[in-house]
């Protein structure tokens, strides 16, 4: 009966709401008086190495200036030259091992620039100011070039190549643009519906537009695309997820933490959302620290992040787990699921506690248990290919060139499906400017 009052409380606090209206931010923005002087504490470096750590190579110190001298709308311009979605990263980058680890002011045991907060400050200006778009189109070049996936990578590719002169298509299998910003992040760090607004903001350019429920499985061919456009990119991130491989995986109750977040993120009332008393996520990356502290702050009373490894070798960096303390959230490390309990529904689960012996993860034979009455799944994704038609792929993704290209040259892919670096929103931008780059060059070769 407590269980059930406990629900039937925090629902009265739900019923009605949405993800947007709910959650309170992560971080609180900068307004003018801490924006400046936040700016005023960067020294300007000299060949500086924020610079080196954005994967999207954002000129920092000169933005920051900018900010400084009251030039915040210059400074948004400096950003989101390089990196379209700059509001996003600010928001949802892990900059504290990015360019706020580079910082030149840890070195003398302080505290480095809010690069973060700073880069947000001065695009959310921009963006609250009805104004042109700040980037025009090239002279159109009569190229018209096909985009599978409107996430981060399809996105920033097919803003960039909008300026470059080029018409582009998106197809989208979803309802909505914005791939995991706007289904698979925490909802704290992107309150008030922010992914939607930057979608809008991109399309502002002119010359893209997206055509939804469209998807590869279903609805599309490469080798048609490859007749009717020009070019192809492809940016359809990683669709499926791996599983556990354990017995009774199938139970009810037991689901994929990304597919938890994306319920949280589109209901309109929280209250509908089934959640249980003893959450268990099983995982070590951001996806598993958000869907842990998202639950918890829905009111799940017991909640677990269980993962097989150590804490210096979770993806999540130490500010997500921390924040995942913060919270309430019970941190069990060195364990692996090994037995699920329950009949028709996840009742429990057993854990072998682990080792790394020889270079390799083992079990150490010991084991406990934990109650668990809902299982979030947080072990990574894989790509679905699915009519993909014989490109190469390595690893689980796809292979690219050193010019994003393929094994068919008239297909660039970039984003979480291909084999490059971080698995981040940042790291998709950057492959989408490049790619686009690229592409553009060869369009105009062929």
């Amino acid at each position: 009966m407590k269980h059930k009052n406990h629900r039937a409380a925090y629902n009265k606090i739900l019923a009605k709401q949405s993800a947007n209206s709910f959650f309170d931010e992560l971080h609180r923005p900068l307004n003018k008086s801490t924006g400046f002087k936040e700016a005023d504490q960067c020294l300007y470096c000299y060949d500086a190495p924020c610079i080196q750590a954005c994967p999207t190579s954002i000129d920092i110190p000169t933005f920051i200036h900018q900010i400084k001298t009251a030039n915040v709308m210059g400074a948004a311009h400096t950003i989101l030259k390089e990196n379209i979605m700059g509001g996003t990263c600010a928001r949802a980058c892990p900059t504290e091992v990015l360019c706020e680890q580079a910082c030149v002011l840890n070195d003398d045991a302080g505290k480095p620039v809010k690069i973060g907060l700073l880069q947000r400050f001065a695009v959310d200006h921009l963006m609250a100011k009805d104004a042109s778009h700040p980037f025009k189109r090239a002279a159109q070049t009569g190229r018209t070039i096909a985009v599978i996936g409107a996430g981060p990578a399809g996105l920033s590719f097919a803003h960039r190549t909008a300026v470059l002169g080029h018409d582009i298509h998106i197809y989208e299998s979803r309802d909505k643009a914005g791939g995991l910003n706007e289904y698979g992040l925490a909802a704290y760090k992107m309150v008030d519906d922010f992914a939607a607004k930057e979608v809008e903001f991109i399309l502002d350019i002119g010359g893209i537009d997206i055509f939804y429920g469209t998807s590869l499985e279903q609805d599309l061919s490469l080798n048609d695309l490859q007749e009717k456009y020009d070019a192809i990119f492809i940016g359809i991130g990683l669709g499926g997820t791996n599983d556990l491989g354990l017995d009774g995986e199938a139970m009810s109750g037991i689901t994929d933490a990304i597919d938890f977040i994306e319920d949280l993120r589109q209901t309109d009332d929280l209250s509908s959302l089934e959640l249980g008393q003893n959450i268990i996520v099983i995982g070590g990356g951001n996806t598993a620290i958000d869907a842990a502290v998202q639950a918890k702050k829905l009111g799940s009373p017991n909640v677990a992040l269980v993962y097989r490894r150590g804490e210096s070798q979770m993806g999540a960096t130490a500010f997500e787990v921390e924040l995942a303390r913060k919270n309430g959230i019970a941190v069990h490390l060195w364990s692996k699921p090994i037995t699920l309990h329950g009949k028709n529904s996840i009742a429990a689960i057993t854990f072998e506690h682990t080792t790394i012996k020889n270079g390799k993860l083992t079990g150490t034979g010991e084991a406990y248990i934990l109650d668990c009455d809902m299982l979030l799944k947080a072990i990574g994704q894989k790509l679905d290919g699915t009519n993909l038609q014989g490109l190469a792929t390595k690893d689980g993704k796809l292979v690219i060139s050193e010019n994003y290209q393929t094994s068919n040259k008239k297909i660039f892919a970039g984003g979480d499906c291909v084999l490059s670096g971080e698995d981040l929103t940042v790291q998709a931008v950057e492959d989408g400017k490049q790619a686009a780059i690229a592409m553009d060059i060869w369009l105009r070769d062929n």
